[in-house]
């Protein structure tokens, strides 16, 4: 299938908002039954869906529009000297490329990491069921590019492949890491990736500006927003 009008779309009742605590959410599913392919996964993220798992999604609240999906122009992308200095703090650690599945140390370490930065979140307490069934999919080009310092595996970025870019689907690393900033070299390295493979778009997700652990977002610029179904420059203000 590649024709996105062919699709049927679930709407959620309306439960706990994940980013603002004084809020209900309700979430937009493409049906589950429905065959997905690498186009129409790539259509999907141009209209600002996400992929958890096989499940593909998007927020669809009533009255709210606080989730705005963001991605980064790789051409235009203004690395500042900050972005080099973390680049060369972690010039020492190597990258591998590892197939989505479940991997015993890969686990391991996402658990440290949700025990350690999401306590209070819905992601807490992390299971081996949890991990494949976010993290993994049937259908998309994912791969887990894992960061090592001399062997230790550090953090590991979970990415999907589009037909226009890369989707930063998730990043986990080990909390006692602080100094190396290793969340914010993952879309670094991410970028990179991007630019060798002639791919003009980095897929970041959702901002959302009245929750912190969003903020970070902000800082890769110049970055785009879908906005009435448009791409346009960023407002870190909307």
């Amino acid at each position: 299938m590649s024709d996105l009008s062919e699709l049927r779309f679930f709407r959620t009742p309306a439960h706990r908002c994940s980013y603002l605590e004084d809020r209900e959410a309700i979430t937009l599913f493409v049906d589950p039954a429905t065959p997905v392919n690498g186009a129409v996964y790539s259509a999907l993220s141009r209209r600002g869906f996400r992929r958890s798992g096989d499940f593909l999604y998007r927020p669809h609240c009533d009255g709210c529009q606080a989730c705005i999906a963001v991605r980064i122009p790789v051409a235009s992308f203004d690395w500042r000297r900050r972005h080099r200095r973390l680049m060369r703090r972690n010039a020492d650690l190597t990258v591998e490329i590892r197939p989505a599945r479940f991997d015993r140390e890969l686990y391991n370490l996402y658990a440290s990491y949700i025990d350690s930065r999401h306590g209070d979140g819905d992601m807490y307490p992390p299971s081996e069921e949890q991990f494949t069934g976010f993290l993994i999919s049937q259908w998309s080009d994912t791969r887990f590019y894992c960061f090592r310092e001399r062997g230790r595996l550090v953090a590991v970025a979970v990415v999907d492949r589009l037909e226009d870019g890369l989707s930063a689907v998730y990043s986990f690393y080990d909390p006692q890491q602080a100094r190396r900033g290793l969340g914010n070299l993952a879309i670094l390295w991410q970028l990179e990736r991007c630019r060798r493979e002639g791919l003009p778009y980095l897929y970041l997700g959702y901002w959302v500006s009245e929750c912190q652990k969003m903020a970070y977002k902000s800082q890769f610029q110049p970055m785009e927003q879908l906005r009435n179904n448009l791409w346009q420059p960023f407002q870190a203000s909307s």
